[in-house]
């Protein structure tokens, strides 16, 4: 069982990562998947069926609510995630993670810690937890040394809770559909964090050893093709401000969904991503 927990920035498409993660139909996938999901719990079960009707029919995904109260407000998704590998034969992996919501993560700058985030970071850095996938997708001016300030403080508290050595951290740049970032994906450590967020990888290389921190990128909504490298993404306004959906559901190909959660769950590094 690899429990896992997904924070991030208000933005950084954690919810939507996990509804595509949990809804996947084999003709969006394409004819080289090499895995599948089966959705566990009745949570998870929700959120597909949200992913199916928002998602892939082009609505809007609302944001995780920033009404929480207390940690079990927050939905915990579980699945069971099957992959086809060509030395290792079939592996079976179980998954159990929860999607706090960005605001959590925002406020860890600012240091002051309330009721919320002290269960949050109690709930994180439990000894259960095998890792922390971490979502970031912006780089515009000041965001670098906001995200390393976060991360340094994050860093810190997995000191206090004595899990600077032993929790795995895989910090991805989301979004990658983006034609900026899209040829940065294959090698992201170089192409994409070195580049756009080199404050934040020094501070994490700084203070997680080098097993147990990865670079990787992501997109759930991917592009149109291998010709047509343009985001299968459009962005709409709605009541609780700017979404993003799919463009052309029938061409939904996301990147690099089970690469993270792979390393994160065993520790090892998949050939080829999913």
């Amino acid at each position: 069982m690899g429990n896992i927990r997904v924070i991030g920035p208000r933005g950084s498409g954690k919810t939507t990562y996990l509804a595509a993660l949990a809804y996947q139909p084999a003709k969006a996938i394409g004819k080289m998947r090499n895995f599948s999901v089966t959705a566990i719990n009745d949570d998870t079960r929700r959120l597909a069926e949200k992913a199916e009707n928002i998602i892939v029919e082009a609505e809007s995904l609302e944001p995780t609510g920033v009404l929480v109260r207390r940690i079990d407000d927050v939905p915990i998704y579980s699945f069971n995630i099957e992959i086809n590998s060509l030395f290792n034969g079939k592996e079976k992996i179980n998954l159990v993670v929860r999607d706090y919501p960005g605001e959590i993560f925002d406020e860890l700058e600012q240091g002051a810690i309330n009721e919320i985030q002290t269960e949050f970071i109690e709930e994180c850095l439990t000894k259960d937890v095998v890792g922390c996938l971490i979502m970031l997708t912006e780089w515009k001016k000041g965001t670098d040394k906001f995200y390393s300030r976060v991360l340094q403080r994050f860093t810190k508290l997995m000191d206090t809770y004595d899990r600077a050595n032993d929790l795995r951290l895989a910090v991805v740049m989301s979004k990658c559909e983006r034609g900026e970032l899209w040829p940065g994906r294959i090698d992201p450590e170089i192409d994409l964090f070195d580049v756009h967020l080199p404050k934040t990888k020094a501070v994490l290389q700084d203070r997680i050893p080098t097993k147990n921190l990865q670079f990787y990128a992501i997109s759930t909504f991917g592009v149109l093709g291998r010709k047509n490298p343009r985001p299968n993404r459009i962005e709409e306004w709605g009541t609780d401000g700017r979404n993003s959906v799919l463009r052309e559901p029938e061409r939904w190909q996301p990147y690099g969904l089970i690469s993270p959660l792979y390393w994160l769950s065993t520790g090892k590094r998949m050939r080829n991503d999913a």
